[in-house]
């Protein structure tokens, strides 16, 4: 079986790479641009395909998919910080939103039977009111951000080109997800980065935060990379499903299980600039269809992916220094 993972060396990328060659007669391929980092996928090298591949240019895509012909894709590429779409977005709508067109007009030029997970989000669902609370698939769509409409946007073309071409597409709507190789300006990598720097003597013991009482549905990444293989192994093409843990965090206390698990004293204090101009209250998922349809569930405990998380950046610290 060949897969193709757009984004391959981003966070999910990656660990979907690696999750993907645990599977028998797997050949992975994945998309980079010339000037994609490799750190995250550096231990795969010799396991994997890469393809240089700007996703905005549809013949190059179109010439990819001709020549991998791949069983399957996994959509992840994506501009995916969605304080960088408040300050970008013309960008994050161009790149988030055509380089899935592109995807979707090279497998249907090609008439290839391929299976299509699209990466959606839970900041589709944006203005979520309490009564709301565990939210599911049919919860209106209110985004709150230009990342959020690019990815309604991503998410609707999805439905649109099954319905459309009959195209094999299933749509997941992670929640947040987390865990080693998690970018540094997230939340939850950012906190254990400044931790890992001030139990090393590189920064004051203080650490920067902005909003603390937004709640946020957290996941473990291998857990989120593991439904979106079991999405095209067994969703239904046209369906959404959320890929959630169930369990709303509030951020203060995602903080306090971060300070709990160093041994220095740190004092805590609100940077303006990391304030959004709207930020969504609450984000708490119902992920019982995805279950019901796949089995899954999330097995790895918050506890041990922040563990992970604060040791990945503790060993990343170290050997910059």
């Amino acid at each position: 079986m060949k897969i193709l993972i757009t984004g391959i060396t981003g966070f999910a990328g990656s660990h979907l790479a690696e999750y993907a060659l645990t599977k028998p007669g797997v050949e992975v391929f994945g998309t980079v641009r010339v000037r994609s980092k490799l750190d995250n996928i550096e231990h795969l090298l010799d396991k994997i395909n890469l393809v240089e591949c700007n996703l905005l240019d549809p013949f190059a895509v179109r010439k990819i998919i001709e020549t991998i012909k791949p069983d399957r894709i996994f959509h992840l590429a994506a501009q995916s910080f969605v304080p960088t779409s408040w300050n970008a977005p013309e960008e994050t709508l161009e790149n988030n939103i055509l380089s899935e067109l592109n995807i979707f007009e090279a497998v249907r030029l090609n008439n290839i039977p391929t299976r299509i997970q699209i990466a959606c989000s839970s900041e589709e669902y944006g203005m979520v009111y309490p009564e709301e609370t565990p939210i599911n698939e049919e919860n209106p769509l209110r985004p709150l951000s230009p990342y959020g409409v690019s990815k309604v946007a991503q998410d609707l073309l999805g439905y649109q080109y099954h319905a459309s071409y009959q195209l094999h597409i299933v749509r997941t709507r992670a929640f947040n997800h987390t865990g080693p190789r998690r970018g540094e300006m997230f939340v939850t990598s950012n906190f254990c980065k400044q931790v890992a720097e001030i139990e090393k003597g590189l920064r004051e013991p203080v650490i920067k935060v902005g909003n603390l009482e937004a709640q946020r549905d957290f996941t473990d990444v291998r857990d989120t990379v593991r439904g979106y293989w079991l999405a095209l192994e067994s969703g239904i093409p046209g369906e959404v499903y959320n890929i959630a843990s169930g369990i709303a965090i509030k951020i203060k206390k995602l903080l306090d299980i971060i300070l709990s698990l160093s041994n220095r004293k740190i004092s805590v204090e609100v940077d303006e600039t990391r304030l959004r101009p709207s930020d969504v209250p609450i984000l708490l998922g119902d992920y019982s269809k995805f279950n019901k349809q796949t089995d899954w569930k999330p097995e790895i405990p918050f506890e041990k992916t922040i563990r992970d998380l604060l040791n990945y950046w503790r060993e990343k610290v170290s050997s910059r220094h």
